[in-house]
């Protein structure tokens, strides 16, 4: 299980950047680290009501990251392509990272083993890792969505200690 305080584990998957069902490149968190902090905000489905209303948010909210350069990510189990089609059909802002082959969501243990009774998901989480690499926050389904207010409040401590460690 990662917890706060634990270095993130790392992994490359595609990234689908939506705009052409065919856009895609590749994502390596190592590449990231250190460029300030990331938001990793696993989904259990593209299309899904409660996953399409956290990602509208996370897009709606994206300037408040931003604003501390931050980049925030969704990811789940979907194919790339399928989530090229959610981005364009959604206008969501946030690029998503596709775990189809569940690596990821088993190296931060967010597996969620019966979705619908029938499939193997990604659960609702969310980690933020400081530009060390370090997890600084992490949250693990615990009602519908994640409170954004907290969220954006966690980015700007890993942003403040940062600077103090520098």
């Amino acid at each position: 299980m990662v917890n706060v305080g634990d270095e993130a584990p790392d992994f490359t998957v595609p990234l689908a950047g939506g705009e052409a069902y065919n856009d895609l490149s590749e994502f390596t968190l190592s590449d990231r680290i250190g460029d300030g902090p990331i938001v990793l905000a696993f989904y259990p489905a593209a299309f899904t009501g409660g996953c399409t209303e956290e990602m509208c948010t996370f897009s709606d909210r994206l300037p408040s990251f931003e604003e501390l350069d931050a980049d925030v990510y969704g990811i789940s189990v979907d194919l790339p392509f399928a989530q090229n089609v959610w981005i364009d059909q959604e206008d969501l802002a946030v690029p998503m990272l596709s775990d189809w082959n569940h690596e990821v969501i088993r190296k931060y243990d967010v597996v969620y083993a019966d979705m619908y009774d029938q499939v193997e998901a990604a659960q609702r989480s969310v980690f933020v890792i400081g530009d060390d690499g370090i997890v600084t926050y992490r949250w693990v389904r615990d009602g519908d969505n994640p409170d954004f207010e907290t969220l954006v409040s966690e980015v700007r401590d890993a942003v403040a200690n940062a600077r103090v460690s520098r």
